[in-house]
């Protein structure tokens, strides 16, 4: 008896352990992606090698901008470029999110473009006014939303981007897909550069496709990057990362770890 009445202490004492040991285990197992998300911002704010790809982005683009002055034909000429990690550096809150244990969140979203303090990406600020300078019309299209318009236009109108207001700037209105803005600015511009950090910033032909779909009409489309579509790099996010885990943003961080780990390429 004196033995029966000190098992059920041990047994309690050994589930709860055993859960503290699982928590710990499910803890440690979903910090891939934040840790990714944080090197991926910190490759962002400190590494040369990031500014000089911006720049080298940012000046094949003024090369071709002067190409097309030079065959400009009746209709004004125009550029369109997203907003997000290709004008304005949103990195920080990147990190205040990964530091806070959290993934990407709209209210915190919203508070951060709220306060129209984003830095400027590398080159951009340089480019837009040389282009303004040219008579080139520059379109801002973007997936921010449209209570984001007047702290948008303030973040912009910081760096005295040209071209920042209400017509210029083109935000989401029921669906993410940018095609139709665009063949609006079409409609009365001959668009001569599309500048972007996600593919689907250039054409239809990109969006919401599958990691394999992506890679193959990338590779059609070969011919056009550092032509009339410039890309920005973005490590940190984009439909890069949405397509590996096939759109579906209910994935816990655990799932989305054990794809990211099927998918990397091993010795």
């Amino acid at each position: 008896m004196k033995y029966k009445n000190l098992l059920l202490p041990c047994v309690i004492l050994l589930i709860f352990s055993g859960c503290s040991t699982r928590k710990r285990e499910l803890r440690n197992q979903s910090k891939l992606v934040q840790e990714g998300k944080l090197w991926s911002a910190l490759w962002q704010q400190r590494a040369a090698e990031y500014k000089a790809l911006c720049f080298q982005a940012y000046n094949v683009a003024q090369l071709r901008l002067n190409e097309s002055l030079k065959s400009k034909g009746s209709r004004p000429l125009a550029v369109i470029t997203d907003i997000d990690e290709t004008v304005l550096d949103n990195s920080p809150n990147a990190v205040s999110q990964a530091l806070k244990d959290k993934d990407f969140e709209q209210q915190a979203w919203y508070e951060w473009t709220g306060k129209a303090s984003c830095d400027t990406v590398p080159g951009a600020p340089a480019f837009f006014k040389y282009a303004e300078s040219k008579g080139v019309e520059v379109f801002y299209i973007t997936n921010r939303d449209q209570k984001e318009q007047e702290a948008t236009l303030q973040n912009l109108k910081r760096y005295n981007l040209p071209f920042a207001d209400e017509k210029h700037l083109l935000l989401r209105q029921s669906a993410s897909a940018k095609e139709p803005r665009r063949q609006q600015v079409l409609k009365t511009y001959d668009v001569v550069l599309l500048i972007g950090d996600n593919l689907s910033d250039f054409s239809s032909a990109f969006d919401k496709l599958y990691e394999d779909e992506r890679m193959k009409v990338t590779q059609q489309q070969a011919s056009s990057f550092g032509g009339r579509f410039i890309v920005v790099p973005n490590a940190t996010y984009g439909d890069w990362e949405g397509s590996l885990f096939r759109y579906n943003y209910q994935l816990s961080r655990g799932e989305k770890e054990r794809i990211i780990k099927n998918l990397l390429r091993k010795e």
